[in-house]
């Protein structure tokens, strides 16, 4: 009887301790994290984010401190945050060092893979004001990936060339979200074999490899001058994906993943089965 009488100002004890910790305002470096952001129900603590934060449609209300021309930092002082959303690989390392020097807590999110999207959401449980959806979120791309890996198990496997650009010519190698998707759907990148995360290959590399199909970011309009820029020498399907949902580390690249399963799907379904 006491046990459970001791339960609930336990319980009171924990909610106070974790509100402590929930971050009360925040700011967002890069458009990715503010898409995690907001994944981990962090929305009403999102102070001000990066040029191109535009999804979720909230974060377009959102002010804009940093862009590829730098960080505002005296913007960002201004505002008092008690939290910030860096991104390694894409701010300028001074600007998250000014920072932390100034006492502001920086948290680098650079996830590389649905399990390194997941964990960041998990991260983001201590400074969510609603940390059971941010768990939630982090189950849920867990259970997508899972899925999908079922679904698409198995079948004849599709050399698939991942194009960024023409001039130059860019693509994806295995150290990128965008090869594991492709795996996920059934698929080959090509290109998996480079020793970067983003190689400049050449038109002659990409024949010599003989790929079945091309998958670049962007609409039809993408995909027509695509297959314009192959023709006639390679004549496969060009298959175009949102260009943010593609490319960005956050949680609707699931979306762009089942996409492309779709997409791909028939033209497996199409091909001779492989040999026993």
């Amino acid at each position: 009887m006491r046990y459970r009488r001791a339960a609930p100002a336990a319980l009171l004890c924990l909610l106070l301790v974790w509100s402590a910790l929930a971050a009360q305002r925040v700011v967002s470096l890069a458009p990715h994290a503010t898409e995690l952001a907001y994944a981990a129900d962090m929305g009403a603590v999102l102070v001000a984010a990066s040029d191109w934060s535009d999804y979720p449609p909230a974060a377009r209300r959102l002010e804009r401190f940093a862009s590829w021309q730098g960080v505002n930092i005296e913007r960002i002082l201004a505002l008092k945050p008690d939290l910030v959303l860096g991104w390694r690989g894409g701010n300028p390392q001074r600007a998250l060092e000014t920072l932390a020097a100034f006492g502001i807590p920086v948290l680098t999110l650079d996830p590389q893979s649905i399990d390194e999207m997941a964990d960041t959401l998990n991260q983001l449980v201590a400074y969510s004001p609603h940390p059971q959806q941010a768990r939630q979120a982090a189950s849920a791309l867990k259970d997508q990936q899972a899925t999908l890996e079922q679904r698409y198990a198995g079948g004849t496997t599709l050399r698939v060339f991942l194009q960024f650009g023409s001039r130059p010519l860019f693509t994806a190698g295995a150290a990128t979200l965008q090869n594991q998707i492709l795996a996920l759907c059934g698929a080959r990148n090509i290109f998996a074999d480079s020793r970067v995360p983003w190689p400049q290959v050449s038109r002659e590399q990409v024949l010599v490899r003989h790929p079945q199909v091309i998958v670049v970011p962007g609409d039809t309009t993408a995909a027509r001058q695509i297959g314009d820029f192959w023709r006639p020498q390679l004549t496969v399907p060009v298959l175009a994906l949102d260009e943010d949902s593609f490319t960005r580390p956050g949680p609707r690249i699931l979306l762009a993943t089942q996409q492309l399963c779709r997409q791909l799907a028939p033209i497996r379904a199409a091909l001779p089965a492989k040999a026993p």
